[in-house]
């Protein structure tokens, strides 16, 4: 065997891992960099628009961490069983 093939073998997969690891570390910068901008302070006087409620003049409001999450029963609103009610008498 020739004794020249470890070596190429082990400078290929060094060569391999050194190129792998600077993609990644290009990939995870341009990540942190590119994202950012979207920590900058927000709201009518900034010139960071998240949405045209906030440019108008009104904050966003979000939905409060108590707010019932999961699938909604679109048939089960105060109007509908309203109607319901007034409909079955």
């Amino acid at each position: 065997m020739d004794p020249q093939v470890p070596t190429l073998a082990v400078d290929t997969v060094i060569a391999i891992t050194i190129s792998s690891v600077f993609l990644l570390a290009l990939l995870v910068g341009f990540s942190v960099l590119l994202n950012l901008p979207k920590l900058r302070k927000s709201g009518r006087d900034t010139l960071t628009v998240r949405n045209l409620d906030e440019s108008l003049g009104a904050p966003a409001r979000y939905l409060p961490p108590t707010a019932p999450r999961g699938p909604a029963d679109q048939l089960a609103t105060p109007e509908l069983l309203e109607v319901a009610a007034r409909k079955s008498r």
